[in-house]
This record gives C-alpha cells, structure tokens and sequence, in this order.
C-alpha cells in the first residue's frame, strides 16, 4: 500500500510557483517596451514570457496592462516601415539592378512580406523590408 501512495505521488503534477514578466504601466500596441516598464511577479501562468531581456526593445502588438502576464504573440520586432510610407524599392538581379520609389500598403519589421505600391507606375507588388527599411522586390 505504501509502495502504491509513493507511485500516485510520483505521478501526480507539482505545482510550483515560477516569476513571471508583467508591466508595471500600461502599454499601448505600436510602443517599445523598455525595462522600466516591466517587473516580475512570483506566479505560475502557462505560455508566458519568464525573461525581461527577451521583452527589452520589442514593440507591443496589442495593448499590456499592468500586473498581466505577457504572451510572445504579444510583442514582436520594432516596425521600420509604416502604412503609407515612402520607401525604396530594389530589385537586383546581377547584372540588373533597379531602384524606384514607392508607398507602403502595409506596416511590418525587417523581413516581413509587404505590398507597396510603385508611384511611376501605379502598380501594387510584394516585397520584403530589409534592415536598412528599403523594399527587396524579387
């Protein structure tokens, strides 16, 4: 019998309480998150985010209220473009290389996939945002 107890005790799940990343203010989606803005809090939530390092610098995605726990689908990279911005547009294709000007249809970081209008010629394409916030067509 007691050998059965010890079996069911093994088995059964611990619970143990674990710090959590939560914001100390409220912080708008589109804001970087710095590390002022967070604290950690002793609690055991599933699916959240445990390193304040990780949380440094990101942009919020939806809105974080203070004393909640933080997601990772609730910060992402900064954005380098933004909706109706204008933007360089490349296309290199050794030996061809062409540069024009255009209007993000879209808002996103570096390597997100974005339409942009091309303004010589109307037309809506699909590129990527390099690090340097100009449009890789391809």
């Amino acid at each position: 019998m007691r050998f059965l107890i010890l079996i069911l005790v093994w088995l059964l799940p611990v619970s143990a309480l674990a710090e959590i990343v939560v914001p100390t203010r409220t912080i708008r989606a589109k804001e970087i998150i710095l590390a002022t803005d967070l604290e950690l809090k002793p609690q055991q939530v599933a699916g959240v985010v445990a390193n304040p390092a990780s949380l440094i610098g990101q942009e919020a995605r939806v809105a974080l209220y203070p004393g909640r726990p933080i997601r990772a689908g609730d910060v992402g990279p900064p954005a380098l473009v933004d909706r109706n911005d204008l933007v360089v547009l490349r296309f290199d294709r050794q030996p061809l290389s062409i540069t024009a000007e255009g209007r993000a249809l879209g808002r996103g970081a570096a390597g997100d996939r974005i339409r942009v209008m091309n303004l010589s010629s109307r037309t809506t394409i699909t590129g990527v945002i390099r690090p340097d916030g100009q449009i890789e067509v391809k």
